[in-house]
């Protein structure tokens, strides 16, 4: 985990509360300050783009440092998350892509699968991403071209 801990909103569909209720015990554990953004029980029938949108809104907000997000693929979350400006939602399936999401991406929204063939460790992602730092440098130029496109500007000319 980084050396200092924040505020993180966590969300899902009715597919992934068990996973997000884990991840939230363990982010408080660790001292983040966690909002979670989910329905009362995996019963309740959620669409995806509902904590999506939530959790998408209180990152690009300053509400919320980071956000973590699990539906069933992680897909749907992932894209409905990207449309709020400001949001740079990456999908990890493991602990090096979520890292790598951070490191040069500067991604600051989480996406997770709750099914699937693969066996994830959920929690091993998360940790693994929070504790990973934006590298900055020449993955700085790419970051400001994904931004120039939610500005719809040609990155090409960015």
């Amino acid at each position: 985990m980084p050396s200092e801990v924040g505020a993180v909103a966590i969300g899902c569909d009715h597919r992934a509360i068990d996973i997000i209720t884990a991840i939230a015990e363990h982010l408080r554990g660790a001292g983040w300050e966690v909002a979670v953004h989910a329905p009362a029980s995996g019963d309740d029938s959620v669409d995806y783009p509902e904590p999506a949108f939530a959790v998408a809104s209180a990152v690009a907000s300053g509400a919320a440092d980071r956000g973590v997000l699990v539906c069933g693929s992680g897909i749907g979350m992932s894209m409905a998350a990207n449309k709020v400006d400001g949001v740079r939602a990456a999908l990890a399936h493991e602990a090096h892509a979520a890292q790598m999401s951070r490191r040069h991406n500067d991604a600051n929204i989480l996406c997770m699968a709750a099914d699937g063939k693969a066996q994830i460790d959920p929690i091993a992602i998360v940790d693994a991403w929070l504790a990973a730092d934006f590298e900055g440098g020449r993955h700085q130029r790419r970051v400001d071209k994904i931004t120039s496109i939610e500005r719809g500007v040609d990155p090409a000319g960015a």
